[in-house]
C-alpha cells in the first residue's frame, strides 16, 4: 500500500458487456501514520449516515450506561445497528427501553416495515401495523434515550441537533476524527437524527483510532467492538453483509454499512480504518467494493472471502430468476 491515489470501480455486466459503472472513493488510514492508501478522491465529502453508529454509542458507554442499565452484549450491539426488524431485534430494543424506563412513544424514528423481508411478509399477512420499534435504527434511538435518562436530560427533542445528546455525538466525532466542527456539515438522516457530512480520510482516521483504542484495551471502544463481533446478527441480521462478514472474520474486524453507498470498517490488530463511498450511492457496488478493499489490505483471508461469494460477485437476475449478468470490482490502491 502507498499514499498515491488509486482507482476503484464496480462494473455491472449483462452477459459479457459492461452495462453500468459505479465510481468508488476509498480512504485507508493508520492510527499513527494517517492516510496510507486511497482510491478515487480520499477527501470526498459526503454524509456518513449509519456507518458511524459505533461512535454514536460511545458517549453512552463512556458514561457507564452499559453497567447502569445492565445491558447485554446483544443489546449494546443493537445500539450500533441498522437491524432488519426481526423479532429478536425488536425484543432487544424493547428491553433497552424497559431498562431505561422509557416508552416506545418516546422514539423519534418513524415506523416502517422490517427490512427483513420474511418478517415484513409475516406482519403483512397478520395485518400487523409496523411501529417505530421496527425502524432499523430503533436500537440506536433506544440507546440514546437510555443515555438521556442516565444524564437526566429531557428526552423530548433528543433527536434535534441542539439537544445535549446530539451535541455530545458531534463532539465525539470531531475528537476521534481530529477535525473541527466547522469541517462538518449537518443534515437530517432517514431516522430523524442528525447525520454528518465529513471528508472520507477523516472518517477513515476515526475508524483507525477506534481500532487502535480497541487494540490497547480502551474500555468503551473495546466494549462496543466486543459486542458487535460477538453478536453480529444484532448489528444487521439474516442475510446481511455486516453480519456475515463479522462472522467470517471472527474478532478481526468491525464493519458498518451506511445508506447511499457508505461503508466503514476497522481492523484493530493492524490499527487500520477504512471509509468507502460509492459516488452514485449504489448498495450493489458498496458491498463488493468494501470486501475487495479488505482483501487487498490483508484484513480477510481468501477462504473467508469464499464464504461471502454472494456479496463479492453478486449475480444479476431477471424476473424469470435467470442469471443474466454479474457484478465485478476493479481495485487499484
Amino acid at each position: 500500500m502507498s499514499s498515491r491515489m488509486g482507482r476503484c470501480e464496480v462494473e455491472a455486466l449483462r452477459g459479457d458487456v459492461v452495462e453500468s459503472v459505479h465510481r468508488v472513493h476509498v480512504a485507508i488510514a493508520h492510527a499513527d501514520q494517517g492516510l496510507i492508501a486511497s482510491a478515487g478522491n480520499p477527501a470526498h465529502h459526503s454524509f456518513v449516515r449509519s456507518s458511524i453508529k459505533m461512535f454514536q454509542a460511545l458517549p453512552f458507554v463512556e458514561a457507564g450506561g452499559v453497567e447502569r442499565f445492565a445491558l447485554t452484549g446483544e443489546e449494546l450491539a443493537l445500539c450500533a445497528a441498522s437491524h432488519g426488524g426481526e423479532p429478536f431485534h425488536v425484543a432487544a430494543a424493547r428491553s433497552i427501553l424497559a431498562k431505561a424506563k422509557v416508552t416506545e412513544a418516546a422514539l423519534a424514528c418513524g415506523p416502517h416495515l422490517p427490512l427483513h423481508e420474511p418478517t415484513a411478509s409475516a406482519m403483512l399477512c397478520a395485518a400487523e401495523t409496523p411501529g417505530r420499534i421496527h425502524n432499523n435504527c430503533s436500537g440506536k434511538h433506544a440507546g440514546m434515550l437510555a443515555h438521556c435518562a442516565q444524564q437526566q436530560w429531557v428526552t423530548n427533542g433528543y433527536h434535534k441537533p441542539a439537544h445535549p445528546m446530539q451535541q455530545r455525538v458531534l463532539t465525539t466525532l470531531t475528537h476521534w476524527m481530529r477535525i473541527g466542527a466547522e469541517e462538518v456539515s449537518v443534515g437530517v438522516d432517514g431516522c430523524g437524527l442528525p447525520t454528518f457530512a465529513i471528508a472520507l480520510d477523516a472518517v477513515a482516521e476515526g475508524c483507525a483510532r477506534f481500532s487502535a483504542a480497541v487494540l490497547s484495551g480502551d474500555p468503551a471502544p473495546t466494549t462496543i467492538f466486543n459486542a458487535m463481533v460477538a453478536h453480529p446478527e444484532y448489528v444487521a441480521g439474516t442475510d446481511r453483509l455486516d453480519t456475515d462478514l463479522m462472522r467470517a472474520a471472527g474478532t478481526r474486524l468491525f464493519a458498518k454499512v451506511g445508506a447511499e453507498g457508505f461503508y466503514c470498517a476497522g481492523i484493530p490488530s493492524m490499527k487500520l480504518g477504512v471509509a468507502l463511498k460509492v459516488e452514485d450511492g449504489s448498495k450493489r457496488a458498496a458491498e463488493p467494493a468494501i470486501l475487495a478493499v479488505l482483501q487487498n489490505i490483508g484484513a480477510i483471508a481468501a477462504a473467508e472471502l469464499d464464504r461471502l461469494k454472494k456479496y463479492t460477485h453478486p449475480e444479476l437476475l431477471n424476473t424469470r430468476n435467470e442469471v443474466v449478468g454479474h457484478v465485478r470490482t476493479s481495485l487499484h490502491l
